[in-house]
C-alpha cells in the first residue's frame, strides 16, 4: 500500500529576529502549539535578516569598544536559542521579507544566498522593528554590518576633536554621555560643568528640552550631567543642511567630516557626525493600505491584530506596529496578550467552540511616565510608572550594563 502523503504544515510565520520576533517564537512554540488539537501540523518559521539577536539599547556604550560588554552576551545566535524545539516545530530562515500579500496569505523573502522564496502562512506576526538613521545604533541589516560600523568609528575616535550628535531623545543623550565621559572624563564634585574638554561634543535638539518623554525637571538634571562630561546642548534647532549630505548615514560616510547648517542660523563643523533623530519602521514591504501615516502598521491597540488585512490571524508587535509607543517595556508587556490571542484564534480555527476558548485578551498601554536614561557609567535620570527614579537606581537597573542582565532569559525563552 502506498504511504499517505503527509498533510502540509500550517505555518506560523514570524518576521523579525529581535525582541518581538524572538519572544513570540518562544511563546508560540512553548505555550501555543502544544495546546492545539494536532500540534504536529503546525510549524513556526522565524525570518530574520540577522542570524544573531543583540541588546540594541547597549549600542551607545558598545560602539566605543568591545571591552565594554561580554560579546557572547551582547550578541546571541537565534538558531541556538530556538533549537530546543526541534526544526519540525520551529525553523529559522536567514533572509529579509520583501513583500507581504495578505490576500494570498504569502510573504516573499530574499534569502541570504540571494535567492527569492515565497512562504505561505496560516498565521503571520510582523515584528520587523525599526532602523536607526546611524548604522552605529542598531541591527539595521545584520551583526556583521554593525560590527563593521563600530570598527570604522573606533579608528576615527582618537583623532576626533569635534563631535555633533543630532537628536535629544534617549539615544542621542546616551551617546553624548558615553562619548563625553570616555573622551573628556568628568568634572569634579563642586564644578557644574567641565571646563576646556578635550573634545567638543554638541547635542542638537529641536525641542525646548532634551528627553521630551520626561518632565522638564528630569530633563534639566540630565542636562547638568551632560555638562559635567563636556557636552554642549543646542536647543530649538534642527539640522537643515548637511554637507556632504550622506554623512553619518552609511558605513562608507561614517567618519566623513561634515558641515551642518542649523535652523537657527548656526553653522557647525564636525569631525564626526552621529544622527540619532529617531528610527524608521521597517515596513517598506507592507502594502500601504495597512500602514499609518508614520509608516507603522495599523494595529488594533487592544488585541494586536491587523484588522485591516484581508484575512484573519495577522498580527503586529514592536516598533513596526502602531499599538503603543516604541519601547522595549511595551513589547515585553504585550507578548503574553499577543500570544493569548494567537492561541485563541488558532483554537477557534481548529474547531473549538468559543465557549471553550474564553474571551480575547486585551492590551492596555501603561501611559505613565516611564523611561530610564543612563548618562555615562555612573549617572542617569528617569522615571518609572510616574515615579522619579534617583540616579543610582537608574545606574543599577540600566546604566551598569544597558539591560544586558535581562536579555539571557528573553533570548532563551525563559522569561
Amino acid at each position: 500500500m502506498a504511504q499517505a502523503t503527509p498533510f502540509p504544515k500550517k505555518h506560523i510565520l514570524i518576521l523579525g529576529g529581535s525582541y518581538g520576533g524572538v519572544a513570540t517564537a518562544h511563546y508560540v512554540s512553548k505555550h501555543i502549539i502544544p495546546a492545539l488539537p494536532n500540534p504536529s501540523s503546525y510549524q513556526v518559521i522565524l525570518v530574520s535578516a540577522s542570524t544573531q539577536a543583540m541588546c540594541r539599547p547597549a549600542c551607545p556604550r558598545a560602539l566605543i569598544s568591545d571591552d565594554m560588554f561580554p560579546q557572547d552576551k551582547l550578541f546571541v545566535s537565534i538558531t541556538q536559542q530556538l533549537k530546543q524545539y526541534g526544526s519540525e516545530m520551529c525553523r529559522f530562515v536567514h533572509g529579509t521579507a520583501t513583500m507581504v500579500n495578505h490576500e494570498k496569505r504569502s510573504v516573499s523573502v530574499k534569502l541570504s544566498t540571494g535567492e527569492e522564496e515565497e512562504f505561505g502562512f496560516h498565521t503571520l506576526v510582523i515584528a520587523t522593528g525599526a532602523s536607526t538613521p546611524s548604522p552605529l545604533l542598531g541591527l539595521n541589516t545584520d551583526s556583521t554590518a554593525l560590527r563593521e560600523a563600530w570598527a570604522t568609528f573606533r579608528k576615527a575616535l582618537p583623532t576626533a576633536k569635534s563631535i555633533v550628535i543630532a537628536g535629544g531623545g534617549p539615544a542621542g543623550v546616551e551617546v553624548a554621555g558615553e562619548l563625553g565621559e570616555y573622551l573628556n572624563g568628568c568634572a569634579g564634585w563642586f564644578e557644574s560643568k567641565l571646563n576646556s574638554p578635550k573634545v567638543d561634543i554638541m547635542l542638537i535638539t529641536s525641542g525646548k528640552e532634551i528627553l521630551p518623554h520626561l518632565r522638564p525637571t528630569i530633563a534639566q538634571t540630565a542636562e547638568g550631567y551632560l555638562a559635567k562630561v563636556g557636552v554642549t546642548i543646542i536647543k530649538n534647532a534642527r539640522v537643515e543642511r548637511l554637507e556632504p549630505e550622506n554623512t553619518g548615514l552609511a558605513i562608507a560616510s561614517l567618519v566623513t567630516k561634515a558641515t551642518l547648517s542649523l535652523s537657527n542660523g548656526t553653522t557647525l563643523s564636525a569631525d564626526l557626525y552621529i544622527p540619532a533623530t529617531g528610527a524608521k519602521p521597517n515596513t517598506s514591504f507592507i502594502p500601504p493600505s495597512l500602514l499609518e501615516l508614520d509608516g507603522r502598521i495599523k494595529t488594533n491597540k487592544q488585541t494586536l491584530r491587523v484588522d485591516a488585512a484581508s484575512h484573519p490571524r495577522i498580527y503586529a508587535i514592536g516598533d513596526a506596529s502602531s499599538y503603543a509607543r516604541p519601547a522595549i517595556h511595551n513589547i515585553i508587556a504585550a507578548i503574553p496578550i499577543l500570544g493569548a490571542n494567537i492561541k485563541r484564534d488558532l483554537l477557534l480555527d481548529a474547531g473549538k467552540p468559543e465557549s471553550e476558548v474564553g474571551p480575547e485578551s486585551i492590551f492596555e498601554e501603561d501611559l505613565r511616565e516611564t523611561q530610564l536614561v543612563p548618562i555615562g557609567k555612573s549617572k542617569g535620570v528617569g522615571s518609572a510608572m510616574g515615579w522619579r527614579i534617583p540616579s543610582w537606581i537608574v545606574w543599577m537597573i540600566k546604566g551598569r550594563d544597558y539591560w544586558l542582565w535581562t536579555t539571557a532569559k528573553l533570548w532563551s525563552g525563559r522569561q
